[in-house]
């Protein structure tokens, strides 16, 4: 009797832009067979009280973390990430899975209580059932971890399917959840687009996507009316005023090559006044001429990365184009690595400004004042993120009021915590990540309303 010959992946070493390891790629029996084992799964999970399901999470960060250096050189492997910042994202995603083990004792609920005479109420917050988690490629642990430790907590199981070039790190989630959390609880098929859209349409209850807008867009055709958690990208503005600090250069740059600038979140659109725009640019530059593609931040993760950035890079008719320096290890030169760069004299439909590059760049535009700065911070589809650089308090919170975008920061950028909610608006998604509203997005409210008495 013969078995179908699977679909293998080839996966390849952004460092070094050669193969490393193959995998075998999701398809319909491969998705079917986990969602079947993850409804299967799905009461007794839920059925577990608060208590017992956070004990059983506790336990399974604590896993990751006494495997962190395991974790980390899989992270490396998909990403080429220095090892500081694979070691700090398994950190991080241990940190938020110890949040939600907590954040599910929490009583978030309306109060029980008597709404109506002759009347009890209260509210039950009940898990969707199993939810499809598809994340991408430039975070594949933490943004697994933003995904599947709500809707665990929630007592969801979940079907994890990672990006087709790194499946790492959700393997190894997916042997420990076994260990801790139970069989079955967390599965992963690693997989490309097709994988991704055979797991959306193998019924499952809930997908929460994190990618791009096509992508998401493709998903939201698929799933119909069931619930969907969406984060689509963010080509994020910073608005840099005057009177900005005076490590507001070196911090914009640290954030836009942080994982070379493969954020949704990161800055990607400076904006200043016209009297600080050729200081800032200048700034920028000199700051950016210290940062080294190889030797302080990673390559671009896959080919298609690169020819987009590339792309995007030659089709722009910016003035002014500051190009930092290439520092790959011996060895790598062949990776997919591109320099920091700062553009400049631009016009406001150029393509590097309307397009999310999703590298290590910074286009810098000049308004004539706070309102044009903050219609140039608005003007683009995405409203993810964005932040204001100022001295003075008031000025810097009324921007922050005015800019569009589910989180904004002042005088830093990047800076999150579990305990603070991420989310988009526009084409940037709907739906939050982290923070105790993401319960919220893997629950259903049940209210339960019971007569007292005779009458």
């Amino acid at each position: 009797m013969s078995q179908t010959t699977p679909t293998m992946a080839a996966l390849t070493d952004p460092r070094t832009g050669t193969e490393r390891l193959s995998v075998a790629v999701g398809r319909a029996r491969e998705t079917g067979a986990a969602v079947a084992a993850a409804r299967a799964a799905q009461p007794a999970w839920a059925g577990l009280t608060p208590r017992d399901r956070a004990r059983r999470l506790l336990r399974f960060a604590d896993l990751i973390e006494e495997r962190s250096a395991e974790y980390a050189r899989a992270e490396r492997a998909g990403t080429g990430k220095p090892a500081a910042e694979a070691e700090g994202e398994v950190g991080n995603c241990a940190d938020l899975l110890r949040f939600y083990a907590g954040a599910l004792r929490a009583d978030t609920a309306p109060a029980a209580g008597r709404r109506m005479p002759g009347r009890e109420s209260w509210v039950r917050w009940e898990p969707l059932g199993v939810v499809a988690a598809i994340v991408p490629w430039n975070y594949p642990l933490m943004m697994a971890a933003w995904r599947i430790g709500p809707a665990l907590a929630a007592g969801n199981t979940v079907v994890l399917k990672p990006a087709v070039t790194t499946p790492d790190t959700a393997l190894l989630l997916a042997r420990d959840a076994a260990e801790t959390l139970g069989r079955d609880v967390l599965r992963t098929v690693p997989g490309d687009r097709d994988t991704g859209r055979l797991l959306v349409a193998d019924g499952v209850d809930a997908v929460a996507f994190t990618g791009s807008v096509a992508g998401g867009q493709d998903v939201a055709a698929r799933a119909g009316l069931r619930r969907l958690s969406l984060e689509l990208g963010g080509n994020c503005p910073a608005l840099v005023l005057p009177d900005a600090p005076d490590d507001t250069c070196d911090a914009l740059v640290w954030a836009v090559t942080y994982n070379a600038g493969q954020s949704c979140a990161a800055p990607a659109r400076v904006i200043t006044l016209r009297q600080n725009h050729d200081r800032v640019v200048e700034g920028l530059a000199k700051a950016m001429s210290d940062r080294r593609a190889g030797a302080d931040f990673g390559p671009l993760n896959n080919a298609d990365q690169a020819a987009r950035y590339d792309r995007v890079i030659e089709s722009s008719a910016a003035g002014v184009d500051h190009v930092a320096g290439i520092a790959p290890a011996p060895g790598e030169e062949g990776g997919y690595w591109r320099p920091g760069r700062i553009l400049a004299d631009l016009a406001p439909d150029d393509a590097a400004v309307v397009e999310e590059v999703f590298g290590p760049v910074l286009t810098v535009q000049a308004a004539d004042g706070a309102e044009e700065a903050v219609a140039l911070a608005n003007s683009v589809p995405q409203a993810l993120a964005a932040s204001v650089w100022g001295s003075d308090t008031g000025t810097v919170l009324a921007l922050a009021g005015e800019l569009n975008a589910g989180e904004v920061w002042v005088n830093c950028h990047l800076d999150q915590t579990a305990e603070l909610p991420h989310g988009g608006r526009g084409s940037s998604g709907h739906g939050t990540d982290m923070s105790v509203l993401a319960l919220a997005e893997y629950q259903r409210p049940k209210t339960v309303t019971v007569r007292i008495g005779r009458h």
